[in-house]
């Protein structure tokens, strides 16, 4: 089953990988196609000058064609990765993320899912290319990394915490890299509605609040599980490891965004470049155990 599982992940991958190239080449069709529009319709404009309105629903030839297998695609890839953990899952009898390599295929399958959860509801598909390229980036790295299954250490035997509380971490860092996509795509956009190829200020700004608004309380959670879990494996529920420090701060971040986006003076761009940096503090708290020495170095985690 172990060998099932890799060929899960490695096709669930390979998937992905072409499911970001569709969506990069949607994007880049509907930009230039919605541009060439506009021009016709200025050039077209009538006798008082104004041009006809242009509906940023308008269809380019193609380009609904290139979304629809970049989604069908990013299901795809999904569902192989998700069943990867899965059998792995009946393999180790716990949740599926006991070292980096797990988890790396966990986080991306998190950003996938809520991608995914989210597109169904609001039109987001010209900037899916950036959660699906950030899951890219997970799944290369995962690639990079051994797959074999070794035994926890100890303090990490404890396989229904290890699978709540790391499950709740993948969960809020998948739902948070949507709000980041939303963050950029809001940066590029403007209030002024400067593409007709990208969803409006409004929908973008909706996208990300909604997505922190579902991933805050996820990490919260995931924090405070982490704090229990330390008690019984370390002898205290907080010892300001690295980990711990920087999820602290990165929920703190979160904190402030929610803040300041009921603000009137902060909503919009200083909210956006909040979530940015906020995506940042989320993958340094991913990455930094790998550089700084702490009690969760020798988990991978």
């Amino acid at each position: 089953m172990a060998t099932l599982s890799n060929y899960l992940f490695v096709s669930g991958a390979l998937l992905l990988l072409f499911a970001f190239v569709l969506g990069v080449a949607y994007t880049t069709l509907l930009a230039a196609g919605r541009r060439t529009a506009g021009a016709t319709q200025l050039a077209t404009a009538g006798p008082d000058g104004a041009a006809p309105a242009f509906d940023e629903t308008d269809e380019v030839p193609g380009a609904e064609t290139l979304a629809g297998l970049a989604h069908g695609l990013t299901w795809a890839s999904f569902l192989l990765m998700a069943g990867s953990l899965a059998t792995r899952a009946i393999i180790v009898e716990r949740g599926p993320w006991g070292n980096m390599y797990e988890f790396s295929i966990a986080f991306a399958v998190g950003i996938l899912g809520g991608y995914l959860f989210l597109q169904r509801r609001y039109p987001i598909r010209s900037i899916a290319f950036l959660p699906l390229g950030v899951a890219l980036f997970l799944a290369g790295y995962a690639a990079t990394l051994p797959a074999s299954i070794e035994p926890l250490v100890p303090a990490l035997d404890n396989p229904p915490l290890l699978t709540v509380h790391v499950a709740m971490a993948m969960i809020a860092y998948g739902i948070l890299a949507i709000s980041f996509g939303a963050a950029v795509g809001f940066l590029v956009q403007g209030n002024e509605d400067r593409f007709s190829w990208l969803p409006s200020h409004k929908v973008l700004d909706d996208v990300a609040y909604r997505a922190v608004v579902i991933g805050f309380p996820i990490f919260a959670t995931m924090i405070i599980l982490g704090s229990y879990w330390a008690s019984i494996a370390w002898g205290r529920y907080w010892g300001w490891d690295p980990k711990e420090t920087s999820a602290l701060v990165t929920w703190l971040i979160y904190a402030v965004y929610l803040h300041a986006r009921s603000q009137p003076n902060w909503r919009g761009r200083p909210a956006a470049l909040i979530l940015v940096i906020g995506f940042g503090a989320v993958l340094f708290t991913y990455f930094g155990n790998l550089f700084f020495s702490g009690l969760h170095s020798y988990s991978g985690l």
